[in-house]
């Protein structure tokens, strides 16, 4: 099977789905602490949405509804990549090039929700 933008977006969503449930901690990180309760349901519930979200894309029959719902993920974990960035630079230990990526990596959220919207587009 050829890597598609669908298939390309469903594997790095189901990816980073499985990742919040084997290796929760550094997830629970970065949840930002003006969240009400524990880091932990939090994780999980984003780790199941991913799982959710990857699932429906890999569908052709629900692929448009989780275009939609991958761009809203994208946009509803960004404060979560701030709190990383933040942290990250904030901390003395952390090496400099691994603040570069924390910092980095913020504008690539643009170019995921992007990548969603056009799955959606392009479903049938």
């Amino acid at each position: 099977m050829a890597l598609t933008p669908s298939t390309g977006l469903a594997a790095l969503l189901l990816g980073a789905g499985a990742l919040h449930f084997v290796n929760p901690k550094p997830f629970d990180s970065i949840v930002p602490r003006q969240l009400p309760g524990g880091a932990r349901p939090y994780t999980y519930a984003s780790g199941a949405a991913e799982l959710a979200i990857g699932a429906a894309i890999a569908v052709p029959r629900t692929r448009r509804l989780g275009g939609t719902a991958a761009a809203a993920l994208f946009v509803a974990v960004f404060p979560a990549n701030v709190q990383m960035a933040v942290d990250w630079v904030r901390r003395d230990s952390t090496p400099l090039p691994l603040k570069a990526v924390a910092v980095a990596r913020l504008p690539l959220q643009l170019p995921l929700i992007l990548a969603a919207l056009a799955v959606r587009r392009r479903a049938r």
